[in-house]
């Protein structure tokens, strides 16, 4: 049997940005450094790597539509969530319930970053960039 002809997969595009953002803990403020990043290989997440106390990052995965959604409206699920704060920043709680970290964030230089992940991958398109060949091998296709 003839396999169909294999479409090309466009070239890999990272993005990475740094910020800065806060933790809020209930008696202090805590400045931490991140770095945002989109890969198209892996084109509906992007991840904020948390830069604390001079250890390994602490990176966490975030579906970039959630952000949008979340940058206007309280949206997530399991343990990401995310709303937007009376004073234009963002609010990520991240962790279980009862075991989380609340981080604030600059919500425009945020969505901004996930906007241009749209301009590399358009929304509706991201299916074209997985390489899905590995797992086909694995099966044996």
């Amino acid at each position: 049997m003839t396999q169909p002809p294999v479409t090309p997969l466009p070239s890999p595009r990272v993005v990475t940005q740094s910020m800065v953002m806060e933790l809020l803990a209930p008696d202090v403020v805590a400045r931490v450094d991140t770095a945002v990043s989109y890969n198209s290989r892996d084109p509906h997440a992007l991840s904020i790597a948390f830069h604390v106390m001079g250890e390994d990052p602490v990176v966490w995965r975030l579906d970039r539509e959630m952000v949008l959604t979340g940058s206007l409206n309280p949206t997530g699920e399991a343990d990401v969530h995310l709303r937007p704060a009376p004073d234009g920043t963002l609010l990520l709680r991240l962790g279980p319930a009862g075991h989380c970290a609340t981080i604030r964030c600059d919500q425009e230089a945020l969505a901004r970053f996930v906007r241009d992940t749209f301009a590399l991958v358009p929304q509706g398109t991201e299916e074209r960039h997985y390489d899905w060949r590995p797992l086909l091998t694995l099966l044996g296709r």
